[in-house]
């Protein structure tokens, strides 16, 4: 007689019932390893010769000059060493731009004195200087979700169709930045680097409260 052979029951185990996934709510910083840094990367500044500059002769003169009155009634002149620019005007205002420190201020104006002195024109006051805007550039060591923040911050314009960065006016100071999601800035707006230093710590400050 054949042997009957026992049939072995086989355990079906229940699948384990998914868990509904929390519902995440956009969290406006995250935080980054990097770390927090900002420098000058640009100066304008305006001042006086206090006399009056003939300007075509500067443009005959010196090859680092541009000048062209029907289009702008300033003359252009480029410094290689501090590397910055001035526009210099025939009542003798100037508006000098590039430069990094105040102290690149003071070379890029002997610079023009000097220029000047080439075609006879002696300068004989040392020239006021009137910081006009400080551009500075840097990283927060945050990632930013720029949507939160144009809803969580007031003072903002953020469109992304037409720019990458958020445009935030921090309030209490002369600052305005340029925040961008890897946690990039640019800072605008104030007249010396301790202002900078100072609205760089209220941003950071502003931004943790939104997390």
């Amino acid at each position: 007689m054949a042997k009957k052979t026992k049939k072995k029951k086989i355990k079906v185990k229940a699948k384990p019932k998914k868990a509904k996934k929390a519902v995440k709510k956009p969290v406006a910083v995250k935080a980054k390893k990097e770390e927090v840094s900002i420098k000058v990367v640009n100066i304008v500044i305006s001042s006086s010769l206090e006399q009056d500059i003939p300007l075509e002769k500067m443009a005959a003169t010196l090859s680092n000059t541009e000048y062209n009155p029907e289009q702008f009634p300033g003359l252009v002149i480029r410094i290689k060493e501090p590397k910055t620019s001035a526009l210099i005007f025939s009542s003798g205002k100037i508006v000098c731009t590039g430069a990094r420190s105040m102290e690149e201020v003071e070379r890029s104006i002997e610079k023009i004195i000097k220029s000047l002195k080439k075609i006879n024109i002696e300068i004989k006051i040392k020239p006021k200087v009137t910081v006009q805007n400080i551009v500075a550039a840097g990283n927060i060591g945050m990632d930013l979700n720029l949507n939160s923040l144009a809803i969580k911050l007031p003072n903002t314009e953020y469109e992304p169709e037409q720019f990458p960065g958020l445009v935030y006016k921090l309030k209490g100071t002369r600052a305005t930045f340029l925040l961008f999601t890897n946690g990039k800035i640019v800072c605008t707006g104030t007249k010396t680097e301790d202002e900078v230093y100072k609205a760089l710590d209220k941003l950071i400050e502003t931004l943790k409260k939104v997390k």
